[in-house]
């Protein structure tokens, strides 16, 4: 059995004009497994997924994917070592001047040599896995709602069938309706790939949904990590404040904190 993890944060320091943003921080992902990773606004959760995706370098600390450092890569490693990983980005990210189809198979023409003529009947396969039809594939993103642009986007990250799926606050901006959705598609896509899923959010519900494990980061560090279905039992206080949305507490409202490593 294969215990080397998928993906891990080691001893990770970034600071921001001489501020901590991450401490120190551990934590690792299980090959298979999808974690989610909550926390409120400021505490670096997106600076966590740049550092795993190499957009942005820790001041101290390893990341390795697949056992292997990531930090210090030349490009062409680099290139090679992330060719498994896909991203939903927040907003979607998707390109004004090009098509849906084009989008979703942006990295298949342009990184992996793909014709534009498969590229397309791959896209238009993807589009299809995340319930949206082949009407859709000449349209631009101007021409769909919110919650199709997102569906875009989750057919881009999986339409060259990743290893690892990295989603960066995948409901911000949607109705609960749409955002269940979106939920309900990740997980399926997940499942389908069988694939290891990291994603950050702040959104609750969306966290019990997709994620096997939940991990909390806050003040730099993860202060409590445990499967979803303990994220309601656990008494660790960091927890038990942001689900119950208390203004007292050990978080202070400005989004401060004293935090310690504190595990259930």
């Amino acid at each position: 059995m294969n215990t080397v993890p998928k993906l891990e944060w080691k001893a990770i320091d970034k600071r921001f004009n001489g501020a901590p943003v991450l401490a120190g921080l551990n934590l690792s992902v299980a090959a298979g497994r999808s974690l989610v990773i909550i926390g409120g606004s400021g505490q670096g959760k997106s600076v966590m997924v740049k550092t795993a995706l190499g957009l942005m370098r820790p001041d101290a600390g390893e990341i390795a994917l697949n056992g292997r450092d990531t930090v210090g890569l030349s490009e062409r490693a680099r290139r090679k070592l992330f060719a498994g990983v896909g991203v939903l980005f927040q907003g979607s990210a998707l390109f004004d001047s090009l098509t849906v189809w084009e989008n979703v198979a942006f990295r298949l023409i342009n990184a992996d040599g793909v014709s534009r003529r498969v590229a397309r009947d791959r896209a238009i396969g993807a589009l299809e896995r995340v319930r949206l039809g082949a009407d859709a594939a000449d349209l631009y993103p101007s021409e769909l709602s919110g919650g199709m642009q997102k569906r875009v986007g989750l057919a881009r990250a999986v339409v060259a069938d990743p290893e690892i799926l990295f989603f960066d606050e995948p409901t911000t901006g949607l109705d609960p309706i749409t955002a269940a959705a979106i939920d309900a598609l990740i997980v399926e896509q997940v499942r389908h790939l069988g694939c290891t899923a990291v994603s950050i959010t702040h959104d609750l519900p969306s966290a019990r949904t997709i994620g096997d494990d939940i991990a909390m980061l806050q003040g730099g560090k993860i202060v409590w990590q445990g499967p979803a279905r303990d994220l309601d039992r656990t008494d660790n206080p960091y927890v038990r404040q942001f689900v119950e949305g208390r203004a007292d507490g050990p978080i202070t409202s400005v989004g401060h904190s004293d935090a310690r490593a504190v595990h259930a």
